[in-house]
């Protein structure tokens, strides 16, 4: 773990932050091992219960936060808030950081070996539990996330940048290997289609016109894709550019979308920010935002600047206007 402190000291992080960090650097290698071994290492992706959400939680979801946890209480960590607890969990009374992750992104995808991943945020601990967390998301120190897929790579900022390394299987240290730039174009945009009949109106037909392709108003064809693993959507977008669209609809408990402000989109908005993308609700910048609560959901749009942008322009239109493009497009219409 020296190693990996180091090595993120270089990066501009202090003492403290760096052994932070390291710790999870630790732990994901450790659980990308585990993965990497699948049915050989116990039933990974059996349904052990819920989370507070009540979203099914696996075997592995539970082992990731335990692990992350029990590590962190040697490190300067004062509190810890996971998606997968109720409520914020004092560590180390002396620490400085207070550190919210999702422990183990995309667990539905466990048992068909798609990538999953682990995200976290950092920010400095107040002396109230609640408050550390439920402050404005631009506060944070770093976040990052580790995504475990044919190569485990951490992907990490602190605010200078967004920094790459990958895990080393054979000496299971993490190495350097760059920065991640976001084309501020994109002809690929990720969303659940299935979904088409309960966007709201912005968002369908921000959809339509994508796939009118050359003749349509973008003058350009688009490239669908769903992976439905938030990290590794992120990293595809990090790779090559895209826009990821997770928006509120119609459905009863998706009036705010599904995806967590405090665990997921804070730090993936940072990460992305940091890479020379955006990141809003649709409309407003995630970084600023303060979470009501600590399992607050949000509609979350990030990706290649000029389509996030695009988007929230689709969002300014007035309801009449917008609703008037379905007459003469209506390319998923009934």
């Amino acid at each position: 773990m020296q190693k990996a402190a180091a090595l993120i000291r270089e990066a501009g992080a202090d003492a403290a932050l760096a052994e932070t960090i390291a710790t999870m650097m630790a732990v994901s290698a450790d659980l990308a091992h585990r993965i990497a071994r699948g049915p050989l290492g116990g039933p990974l992706g059996t349904a052990v219960g819920a989370n507070v959400d009540g979203d099914t939680q696996k075997a592995l979801d539970v082992a990731a936060d335990e692990a992350f946890a029990d590590a962190l209480k040697s490190a300067p960590v004062r509190y810890y808030a996971s998606e997968e607890r109720e409520d914020v969990v004092e560590l180390n009374p002396a620490g400085r950081y207070a550190l919210a992750t999702d422990p183990l992104d995309g667990s539905s995808n466990i048992d068909v070996n798609v990538s999953i991943g682990t995200i976290f945020s950092i920010y400095e601990a107040v002396d109230d539990p609640k408050a550390s967390f439920l402050r404005p998301t631009d506060q944070q120190l770093a976040a990052g996330y580790v995504i475990y897929g044919p190569q485990t790579i951490l992907v990490l900022t602190l605010g200078k940048g967004t920094l790459l390394y990958i895990l080393d299987p054979d000496s299971r240290e993490y190495v350097p290997i760059g920065k991640a730039e976001i084309p501020r174009q994109t002809r690929e945009f990720a969303i659940n289609a299935s979904n088409y009949r309960s966007w709201l109106p912005p968002i369908r037909a921000y959809i339509e016109d994508c796939m009118a392709g050359e003749e349509g108003p973008l003058g350009r064809r688009f490239n669908m894709r769903w992976v439905a693993s938030l990290v590794a959507e992120t990293h595809r977008i990090l790779s090559r550019g895209g826009i990821f669209l997770y928006p509120a609809d119609a459905r009863k408990g998706y009036e705010r979308g599904r995806l967590r402000l405090l665990y997921e989109c804070a730090p993936i908005a940072f990460l992305v920010e940091q890479a020379g993308g955006k990141a809003t609700d649709g409309y407003q910048p995630i970084l600023g935002m303060v979470p009501e609560g600590l399992h607050v959901r949000v509609p979350f749009v990030f990706g290649s600047a000029e389509e996030v942008d695009r988007v929230a322009a689709y969002h300014d239109m007035p309801e009449e206007e917008v609703s008037g493009l379905f007459g003469h497009r209506g390319l998923f219409r009934s």
